[in-house]
């Protein structure tokens, strides 16, 4: 009989490294089980405890409570759970924890986890990663605008110290810890913040039966598998050679309990070496637009705002050697004044949805669902409709997303850096035909970073599109308000990544 894990999930967010773990089926057996995750954020853990639940439902059931269906769909208001199961509710609360990693409320909660644990399950997986704002390249840039910002004492720094005292407490089978590469350069008092964490990792269990081996995933010839680093960058994990529609690139170490180290590099699973793109995931969405977020919003105003943007881009582009993007912004003018304009929000289920064999529609499709949802659209300004207008006609016609300079005088923004280069990525538009950039928590404020291929949606991407870039499957529901919802997506471990790197590491266990 395969042997199951009991999972510890810290600074879980809304979930996306657990939901990897608990969905990986291997010969009518899973083997990880959640046991506790815990996650401080009042939204994301309202996702986390409603994902604890469902699994839970679902486990026992066979399928989705109705009413959470209608829901999803927005037909009926929350409704209250225990009503619809009181005993998976309640295993949900136990699961999914609102704590502050670091107070003495959340050790206890963690501690009595634990024993619970260790009874029920054959052994252990630790899971999560600590926040990555003090690591990040951009999170270290804000906090140097800071007066009386002194890195040593941001306790963001330390907080993979709890991380390690749950690790020396819990001494799982095999832990899997996640960060920004940002990680890497990090100092504080100048030290490297990586050196300090393998150091502390690495004493782990000096002195006693059992140490832990430090490894890198690293995929080669359509093969994942753990090895040891040479260099730190080693640990970097690219997303996107494990089938995900994203260049998400972020620091993963594995870590082995000596005692079955041993089988850890002879293990091996294999992997997509196909590269999956925005179209992939986001083409067959119905098409929504955007609106006007000052003055008159109605989908005639935003036609003639669009129209007149496009006509504007096709006089500029004038000349032989501007022909392509004259002739574009030409028909989309000439188009848009025929079609019926998109409303702002679309629920429709796509044409044969849940009937693909692709190995990633499946993961994000599901079946039960009636509706699609989160896929309601920003308002932008109207000045800022042009220059979403113009990235998208001209990353279709070149291939990549425009730089500041690129950009007409005329769609220049009132900004004395426009033109210095600080800002020469401030407008970028995903390419239909590739792979999207990293889809971070910034999508939460305008979404400049994260404009849509399509010239005739002129919008950036919805909750929803955000959440397939991220292999969130769709009946993975984002509590909170729009802007929490967008912060959940942009910060988690794509699932679809999550749940090969738990394929790996059952490879070795079981």
């Amino acid at each position: 009989m395969p042997s199951t894990f009991g999972i510890v999930d810290l600074f879980a967010g809304p979930g996306g490294l657990g939901e990897g773990f608990a969905s990986l089926v291997e010969d009518g057996h899973a083997p990880f089980r959640i046991g506790i995750s815990v996650e401080k954020e009042a939204s994301a853990h309202r996702t986390l405890r409603l994902r604890a639940f469902l699994r839970e439902y679902k486990a026992r059931q066979g399928a989705l409570p109705d009413q959470f269906i209608d829901f999803h769909a927005g037909l009926v208001p929350e409704p209250d759970w225990s009503a619809v199961d009181a005993e998976a509710w309640q295993l949900a609360i136990d699961e999914a924890r609102a704590l502050e990693l670091g107070t003495e409320a959340a050790a206890t909660a963690i501690d009595g986890a634990i024993a619970k644990l260790r009874k029920n399950y054959d052994d252990t997986i630790l899971i999560g990663g600590p926040p990555c704002q003090a690591y990040s390249m951009v999170g270290r840039a804000r906090a140097k605008g800071k007066i009386g910002y002194v890195p040593e004492d941001d306790e963001r720094h330390y907080l993979f110290r709890e991380y390690i005292r749950v690790l020396e407490r819990l001494r799982p089978a095999a832990f899997v810890m996640e960060n920004v590469k940002g990680m890497l350069s990090s100092t504080v008092a100048s030290r490297l913040v990586f050196e300090m964490l393998m150091e502390d990792l690495s004493s782990l269990g000096t002195g006693q039966d059992h140490h832990y081996d430090l490894l890198s995933v690293r995929v080669e010839d359509g093969k994942a598998s753990l090895q040891e680093a040479v260099r730190p960058s080693d640990f970097i994990v690219r997303a996107e050679e494990f089938g995900v529609p994203q260049r998400r690139h972020r620091v993963i170490i594995v870590g082995i309990r000596s005692d079955i180290a041993g089988k850890a590099t002879r293990a091996e699973i294999a992997v997509s070496g196909l590269t999956r793109t925005v179209s992939d995931v986001i083409g067959t969405m119905p098409d929504v637009r955007s609106g006007i977020s000052r003055g008159r919003d109605d989908s005639l105003a935003w036609r003639e705002e669009v129209v007149e943007a496009a006509k504007l881009m096709a006089d500029i582009h004038k000349g032989k050697e501007n022909a392509p993007l004259r002739r574009a912004f030409s028909s989309v003018a000439k188009q848009m004044k025929s079609r019926a304009p998109n409303r702002r929000t679309a629920s429709c289920l796509p044409d044969r949805y849940g009937n693909s064999n692709d190995e990633l529609q499946s993961w994000l499709e599901r079946p039960e669902l009636s509706a699609i949802t989160q896929h309601e659209t920003r308002g932008h300004m109207a000045a800022d409709l042009g220059r979403y207008l113009f990235a998208a006609v001209f990353g279709s016609v070149h291939g990549y997303s425009p730089k500041a300079a690129d950009f007409p005088l005329a769609l220049s923004p009132d900004h004395r850096n426009w033109h210095s280069g600080v800002f020469n990525d401030r407008f970028r538009v995903q390419l239909a035909d590739a792979a999207a950039t990293t889809v971070t928590s910034h999508i939460s404020k305008d979404g400049h970073y994260f404009i849509h291929p399509d010239p005739f949606q002129c919008r950036s991407l919805t909750v929803r599109e955000a959440a397939r870039l991220q292999t969130f499957p769709d009946d993975y529901l984002f509590m909170g308000n729009r802007t929490q919802q967008y912060v959940q997506v942009g910060n988690a471990v794509p699932p679809f990544l999550a749940v090969q790197i738990a394929r790996l590491l059952n490879a070795i266990l079981n």
